[in-house]
């Protein structure tokens, strides 16, 4: 199963005077949302996938047609009423909505990523779990702490706090859907002192209980050249101007 999160407010483009939807912004002659959806084309026919938007801008009507447009064999679109606590939060509801099996696979990703040819790597294939990371600079990703330099185990992971060069592409597999609504749950139980060091509910540190409890979580690392972000205005535009 694969779940898409979409439910944000796109402030950061609001802002900047963009009216629509950041999904629904063209590059090319495709939306945002078929490019980044498309990245996972070589599962369009064995996967269930799952969108969880808002239920505001016509948001489930523009997915069912871009779905069925790309050819997506099966899919949910879970419209949500109110803004959530994160990312962590709308997967949860999207799950619980749309229905998933605890011991069925589940890999999430950003709805403002492109990510080309996905194929999932074998060498995660029997891990717990695993973030895709590249090498890169600053302070505004998810990061992954290796547990020693020659294994791709994962020690730790954390949110906005550089703790190595490995920065999330925003894409988390969960070898079993109930060990991250588990670990959800957890978080929303204390989501107060889980806010306040993270400040909403991101994916990435929901690892750190499977890890705690003993789940064996991977990483794996592409070039940053294998990757399209879209996630504000400015890398927008410049997405923009490599695809002139």
């Amino acid at each position: 199963m694969i779940v898409i999160p979409m439910a944000g407010n796109s402030r950061r483009f609001t802002a900047a005077g963009y009216t629509r939807p950041k999904y629904e912004l063209p590059v090319g002659k495709e939306s945002l949302f078929a490019l980044t959806v498309s990245s996972f084309a070589a599962y369009f026919d064995s996967e269930r996938f799952v969108f969880v938007c808002r239920s505001e801008f016509g948001a489930e009507e523009f997915v069912r047609g871009e779905c069925s447009r790309l050819g997506i064999r099966r899919f949910d679109v879970v419209p949500l009423e109110r803004e959530t606590r994160g990312q962590a939060e709308t997967v949860l509801l999207g799950l619980q909505r749309s229905g998933y099996e605890h011991a069925e696979s589940l890999l999430i990703f950003n709805i403002d990523t492109i990510r080309k040819d996905y194929r999932f790597p074998a060498e995660c294939e029997f891990a717990d779990g695993y973030l895709e990371v590249f090498s890169g600079e600053g302070e505004n990703w998810s990061f992954v702490q290796p547990a020693a330099a020659f294994t791709r185990r994962v020690a730790r992971t954390t949110e906005k706090e550089r703790i190595s060069a490995l920065c999330s592409t925003g894409l988390y597999h969960f070898a079993r859907a109930g060990d991250f609504v588990a670990a959800a749950g957890q978080a929303i139980a204390a989501v107060d002192t889980y806010r306040k060091r993270w400040s909403e509910l991101y994916v990435a540190p929901l690892y750190n209980q499977l890890i705690a409890d003993g789940k064996a979580i991977a990483y794996h690392c592409v070039d940053s050249g294998e990757i399209g972000f879209s996630g504000t205005p400015a890398e927008y535009e410049a997405l923009l101007g490599q695809r002139r």
